[in-house]
């Protein structure tokens, strides 16, 4: 179940990741939902390492992991794309 949630997590947050942190990337929106659907995961692994549980569920806690991961992976994507 927690792939499921981290999918559809990871779709919105990939959104929410280009919003936040605009610009031209290769591939474009396509590219971003899959940064962000990565993103998510790496943003649950990250909560559960820390302790904050990771994404657990359609709750605001898991969606702010979703979204920080997929801003960070953005982030990440783009300094290698740029090189």
């Amino acid at each position: 179940m927690n792939w499921l949630v981290w999918i559809i997590f990871g779709l919105i947050a990939g959104a929410i990741a280009k919003w936040i942190h605009p610009g031209n990337d290769p591939g474009g929106w396509i590219v971003s939902i899959i940064v962000g659907i990565l993103g998510a995961m790496l943003g649950g692994w990250i909560g559960g390492v820390l302790g904050l549980g990771g994404v657990t569920g359609f709750n605001i806690g898991s969606f702010i992991l979703a979204i920080l991961g997929a801003v960070i992976l953005l982030a990440l994507y783009r300094m290698i794309t740029k090189r």
